[in-house]
């Protein structure tokens, strides 16, 4: 059988990964705070006996994209979004701490603060709770204050901060669940100042209409490698006909 035949099966097999990619960013287009995963086609010789004249195609994860989604005004005071460089802490569903820039946050029936995915958010001393109380307030710091349900505004008091910190895309590595965790070995360190602004919300940076194109582009591509195959098979069978011949 020609190798060529391996060489268009490989490549078609990696556009199809490479679309997965393209798919997923698509399908989070909406989701706050996410950020949009990057796939490309990079060339592979095919090593072994004979001339080095086939390349396969294989699909490589080269991160994700670091650049921050749109700012969206809510006005609601449990709607977080964080500054450039800076994360969210969170308990993850294996009960390790990871971080998002999702920061549409709420109470749940048990007073527990979480994030619209249902993730806790977490503060200095692990995940936050919330007494009762008529009113909510999130600091630039982080701080979360509220007043007693039954008591006046100016008895306003502070139950715990958001645990924000600072991180590159180099420090941060992207988990099955969607949530970001620390890389081995890297520190991360609190954010100071001013990191969380209230009552906005952060969309997702995919760019939708770039993001299309890279669809039909791959799609093309693998209808080309397909047909590749398919005309590998035709040679195979026109050269079956001709040994039979002779």
């Amino acid at each position: 059988m020609d190798r060529a035949l391996y060489v268009a099966m490989t490549g078609a097999t990696q556009t199809m990964r490479a679309q997965a990619v393209n798919n997923n960013n698509i399908a989070n287009a909406s989701t706050l705070g996410f950020r949009a995963e990057i796939a490309a086609l990079q060339s592979d010789a095919v090593n072994g006996p004979g001339q080095p004249t086939r390349v396969n195609a294989v699909a490589v994860e080269t991160g994700w994209d670091s650049s921050s989604g749109a700012l969206v005004q809510t006005g609601n005071p449990l709607d977080v979004a964080m500054r450039d460089n800076s994360w969210l802490g969170v308990q993850a569903p294996d009960g390790t701490e990871a971080y998002t820039r999702a920061g549409d946050l709420r109470v749940n029936a048990l007073g527990q603060l979480q994030t619209g995915a249902g993730h806790l958010v977490l503060g200095d001393g692990g995940p936050i709770s919330i007494p009762p109380n008529s009113s909510v307030n999130i600091g630039a710091d982080g701080t979360l204050s509220i007043v007693p349900l039954g008591q006046d505004p100016a008895t306003m008091a502070s139950v715990g901060r958001l645990k924000v910190v600072d991180a590159d895309p180099t420090q941060l590595q992207r988990g099955s669940d969607g949530l970001m965790r620390a890389v081995p070995g890297a520190t991360l360190n609190p954010s100071s100042g001013n990191a969380v602004s209230s009552g906005v919300l952060e969309s997702s940076n995919v760019n939708l209409p770039q993001t299309m194109v890279n669809m039909i582009g791959l799609a093309r591509q693998f209808e080309l490698q397909v047909k590749m195959m398919k005309t590998i098979e035709d040679n195979a069978t026109a050269a079956q006909s001709v040994m039979r011949m002779s």
